[in-house]
């Protein structure tokens, strides 16, 4: 049986310093094989498949419309049917990412009720990798793009219909502005210049959509024949898909207020920020909150406390702007949009949960621990939880959870999270695991777990 801190007094100046057990080098069963193993890479997510199915279906839609739709005849290239399948992509790109679409996805996902059969559970579990959706809307969208942009100076270099040199100016920097976007969201160039990456996304999708809405003008005007532009502009489908697209973007925008909120700091490595402005936040939701609105935005976990008005935010110093609300507390920040449904919100779909954490990782898992809505085991791995996090809040979890794995790095070192992870798993009987950590330790236990054939779930950074 795993030993844990239920049935130890611990002082409060400090966590018990001895591991939670120990781990036999042979505490894992073996791996699934090799072709098995394959679908549970990092590099075949759903997140990837999603991108994939996009691809594909444009795909899909490109033979049929040069085979069957005649898009390139004598008189020239449907420039129509290009200019709906950007739309049709930017609009998916965007109105995925919208806060009401996202809760109702994980609402229509973790609805099931939890005698369905675990396999169909694990994949309604992967909601959360939806931003695939995001990506490959995007991308696809940005190369039907340089194929519409190309196709207009065709039409305008051979003289044919449906071209001008104002709407080829205006759909190539919009086009640029597009490219420029994708190249600071891929990986690298995001972890390197988070910062830039922010203001190209915010900035340059502002200027994207007034360019979208002055090209779409353009375009109508140009189609539109004998129908008046003001008729053509209130029947062209693409200009309602855009009125729809330009809400969905300025609403969150339109909740923005500038809240009080109470940090205290047991540590210079965190900061637990208490929220008070007439919001209650549903467990496994996030807030962003900024000091500067139009700068930086950073989302968090929020954590409700049962019966009680508000919320907190558990922030450790990981970068400048976290760094800067530690060691200067803030007295007011801004909000914007409604709390928004995050991995945590499958645990819903399982009878039972191991949840993982490393740091503060805890913060995304307290409010589900504290709720207890589904039975959950925790294992904690940190340094100096007490003189780190505070009193405060290690009893608050031990409260609720008396039996949990509660790791001092300080004292034991890093331990394997894995072996850690499937223990707990087995002892309690647990159907699944969600790790709450860092990029490179999330991936070890979702992928030593899957490929074990045990569901397990962690954060896939593509907010």
């Amino acid at each position: 049986m795993l030993k844990s801190y239920s049935n130890v007094k611990l002082p409060r100046q400090e966590v018990d310093t001895k591991p939670a057990y120990k781990v036999a080098d042979d505490g894992l069963p073996p791996q699934q094989s090799a072709l098995r193993r394959i679908g549970k890479r990092p590099e075949m997510m759903h997140y990837n498949r999603l991108i994939g199915l996009v691809a594909l279906v444009n795909a899909v839609v490109l033979i049929m419309g040069v085979t069957r739709g005649r898009w390139l005849s004598a008189d020239g290239i449907a420039l129509n049917a290009l200019s709906n399948l950007v739309l049709a992509n930017i609009a998916l790109a965007i109105l995925i990412r919208q806060q009401y679409v996202i809760n109702f996805l994980f609402k229509v996902a973790t609805s099931v009720p939890t005698s369905w059969p675990l396999a169909v559970r694990w994949t309604l579990g992967k909601v959360y990798h939806f931003g695939g959706l995001h990506v490959g809307g995007a991308v696809v969208g940005t190369m039907w793009f340089a194929v519409f942009v190309v196709s207009l100076a065709y039409q305008w270099l051979n003289g044919l219909p449906g071209a001008s040199p104002a709407i080829l100016i205006v759909t190539s920097l919009l086009l640029a502005i597009l490219i420029f976007m994708i190249a600071m969201s891929m990986p690298k160039m995001r972890a390197r210049h988070h910062d830039g990456f922010e203001l190209t996304h915010r900035f340059g999708g502002w200027a994207a959509l007034l360019l979208f809405w002055i090209q779409t003008i353009l375009f109508i005007n140009l189609q539109r024949g004998d129908v008046s532009l003001s008729m053509a502009i209130l029947t062209a489908p693409t200009v309602w898909v855009l009125c729809l697209v330009t809400f969905s973007i300025a609403l969150p925008w339109l909740r923005l207020r500038k809240v009080p909120v109470e940090i205290e700091t047991p540590s210079n490595h965190v900061a637990l920020s208490k929220f008070d402005y007439g919001v209650t936040p549903f467990a496994g939701s996030s807030t962003t909150i900024s000091r500067n609105p139009l700068i930086e935005w950073h989302a968090f976990a929020n954590v409700p406390s049962p019966n009680a008005e508000g919320f907190r935010l558990t922030i450790s110093r990981a970068g400048d702007w976290t760094g800067d609300l530690i060691d200067d507390k803030p007295s007011h920040v801004w909000v914007k949009g409604i709390p928004t449904a995050g991995v945590g919100n499958i645990d819903k779909l399982f009878k039972r949960v191991v949840w993982v954490a490393t740091g503060s990782g805890i913060g995304p898992c307290l409010p589900h621990l504290l709720a207890g809505d589904t039975p959950s085991r925790l294992v904690w791995s940190t340094r100096s939880p007490r003189a780190t996090y505070g009193d405060a809040l290690v009893d608050e979890i031990i409260a609720v959870q008396p039996d949990a794995i509660i790791w001092d790095t300080n004292e034991n070192g890093r331990p394997d999270l894995v072996k850690l992870a499937y223990r707990a798993y087995e002892e309690f009987d647990a159907e699944a695991v969600i790790c709450i950590s860092n990029k490179k330790l999330t991936w070890q236990v979702v992928y030593g777990m899957e490929s074990r054939g045990i569901p397990a779930y962690g954060a896939i950074w593509d907010s």
